[in-house]
């Protein structure tokens, strides 16, 4: 029994350690939303961190507004879509060395 202990104990460590390396390489890596084909461009960590925003001069068109706060829109929820892709892949890849049950994370 206290062999099992530590064999859960070791793994939680490990997994720990796994997760916790894992949320620092997400937090370092970027990913690109875009919207009307680059008009407005948003980058993103893979922790959901919008970390800059980029507008072409062609998008700015101060009798449409409206249009242009629509792009932005799209490409930030364009750029946090990806962000959680990979984040789920990248947590996704540790869990399933666990031989947990699907979906759990």
């Amino acid at each position: 029994m206290a062999n099992i202990m530590k064999q859960v104990q070791k793994m939680q460590q490990k997994m720990q350690s796994d997760f916790a390396a894992a949320e620092r390489e997400l937090a370092q890596s970027l990913v690109e939303g875009s919207a009307g084909n680059g008009a407005v461009k948003v980058v993103a960590t893979g922790s959901q961190e919008i970390k800059s925003i980029k507008i072409s001069a062609e998008a700015v068109d101060p009798d449409d507004i409206s249009m242009l706060e629509d792009l932005v829109m799209v490409a930030v929820n364009d750029a946090l879509d990806k962000s959680r892709e990979l984040s789920s892949d990248r947590m996704g890849k540790i869990a399933a060395g666990l031989n947990l049950p699907p979906g759990l994370f």
